[in-house]
């Protein structure tokens, strides 16, 4: 597999290993360091995520699930400035202002990769943690726009293997007809016309937009969404063609160009971030994805299992870690939003995220890595109140709708006990859900009061940092 020979090559350097040995050794053996990686795909709440388990973390009294919680075994939590003096430091106290100021609301989605490095000092527990000395650990996270992680699944494709997919996508998405059109009447085969080029580009942007706003997942390339300093660049203009081309063609040029776009964006980004990453949360907005139909879910699914394959998961044994050989040893996929739900439904939800990870998540538990799913709200935004309607009793959810900023409460439509009855459909192409009508709901945080030593309110977060950090603080 490319992304596994990538990664391969960028470890086996001697280079590397003899001028990174020294630091490995002492994160090692004296102050730990784990490497969290935090992405989400469309609309699944990244950045309020990392700020409410920063949050929590520092202010522990909602975390109880978490055994260095329990245990009394963190004596101080704080942050520190981010190791490395080339990215951008996450901007947490910006980001919680907005979630916890008198009148809260939700942070900007992340548009770049950035840093935060938290700190613990942790009591040894047992029976000999009296006559060991306090240590340090520390837990890096990295923040990263979903659509750049998306991109990682291009490194197995050819330029003709992605055109084919995409167009095939398109043609039963109304919102790509006129690009669609414009593809038809295009001759590939013709001289190279970069005024064309720039045209059909903007035209596939505006599609890669629509696509996300209706819930899909399936958005690469993800610079062309988020392209930076990239903007107009060369290898960010191209475009699916069917068939190939003469040289000097329209279609060989997009196709150098697709290949330029995998080894000056992609490669360098999976060499230089994501390749040394230990641990990883995947956030997605499954409900997001149920309300859109059955083909979102479809297209979810098949985007999960990619990206899991993109992660070369396995198990970190010391001397591999110690030479810099790495492989992400634990993966958290988290459907996010579960606070939309009655606590009743959130076992449902959670069935429904493994249901769709079920065949990658196998092999990366045969390969030494541990995966899980769980349903989450890393900032809980409504109350749970029951209601009675037509001799029926429904269990729902009270909130400050984000576009009226009025209270209401709603019933989303009860999800399936079976997640196949939602699976099964999506994998057959249905173009809707035949009996069920699932309801979206857009709520705005609501206004906080807080304990003194009390973190966001949530719901399993502390159980998500358990999986992910716990066997670091113990």
């Amino acid at each position: 597999m490319v992304i596994g020979r990538l990664a391969d090559g960028v470890w086996r350097g001697v280079d590397r290993v003899t001028s990174g040995i020294t630091s490995t050794v002492s994160e090692t053996f004296l102050e730990p360091t784990l490497r969290l990686g935090v992405t989400g795909l469309s609309q699944a709440g990244k950045s309020v995520f990392i700020t409410s388990l920063v949050a929590n973390l520092l202010d522990r009294g909602r975390m109880g699930r978490m055994q260095a919680v329990a245990g009394g075994q963190i004596e101080a939590a704080f942050l520190q400035p981010q190791p490395d003096d080339t990215l951008p430091r996450f901007d947490y106290e910006r980001h919680l202002a907005a979630l916890s100021g008198p009148d809260p609301h939700w942070p900007d989605s992340t548009r770049q990769i950035s840093q935060l490095r938290l700190s613990f000092r942790i009591r040894p527990g047992g029976i000999l943690g009296g006559l060991r000395g306090a240590r340090v650990a520390h837990v890096d996270i990295i923040d990263y726009p979903g659509e750049w992680l998306l991109d990682l699944v291009l490194l197995d494709k050819s330029y003709e293997q992605w055109s084919r997919e995409v167009l095939a996508r398109m043609e039963n998405r109304p919102f790509a007809a006129d690009f669609l059109a414009q593809i038809n009447a295009t001759d590939g085969a013709a001289r190279h016309d970069e005024a064309i080029a720039q045209t059909l580009t903007q035209d596939f942007t505006t599609y890669l937009h629509a696509a996300r706003a209706a819930g899909l997942a399936d958005i690469t390339p993800g610079r062309f969404l988020l392209p930076g300093d990239l903007a107009g660049s060369p290898v960010l203009t191209f475009v699916p063609l069917p068939g190939a081309g003469p040289r000097g063609s329209l279609a060989r040029e997009m196709a150098r160009r697709f290949e330029a776009y995998k080894t000056q964006v992609v490669r360098p980004f999976f060499r230089d971030h994501f390749a040394r990453i230990d641990r990883q949360v995947v956030l997605a907005d499954v409900l997001g994805a149920i309300h859109a139909g059955p083909e979102a879910v479809d297209r979810l699914g098949q985007t999960l299992t990619e990206l899991l394959a993109a992660f070369r998961p396995g198990r970190n044994a010391w001397l591999t870690r110690l030479l810099g050989g790495k492989r992400v040893e634990r993966i958290l996929f988290a459907a996010t939003k579960a606070d939309h739900l009655h606590h009743s439904q959130h076992a449902r939800l959670t069935a429904i995220m493994l249901a769709l990870l079920r065949q990658s998540k196998d092999r990366a538990d045969f390969a030494g890595a541990r995966t899980d799913a769980m349903a989450i709200a890393a900032l809980r935004a409504t109350v749970e109140e029951q209601h009675h309607r037509d001799g029926r009793t429904l269990d729902c959810v009270r909130g400050r709708l984000l576009d009226t900023g009025r209270q209401a409460a709603f019933y989303a439509g009860d999800l399936p006990d079976d997640p196949m009855q939602l699976i099964g459909p999506a994998r057959d192409g249905a173009a809707h859900w035949l009996d069920d009508d699932y309801q979206i709901m857009r709520f705005a945080p609501a206004t906080l009061s807080r304990k003194p030593g009390d973190g966001l309110p949530h719901i399993r977060l502390d159980a998500a940092a358990e999986f992910l950090l716990g066997d670091l603080l113990r």
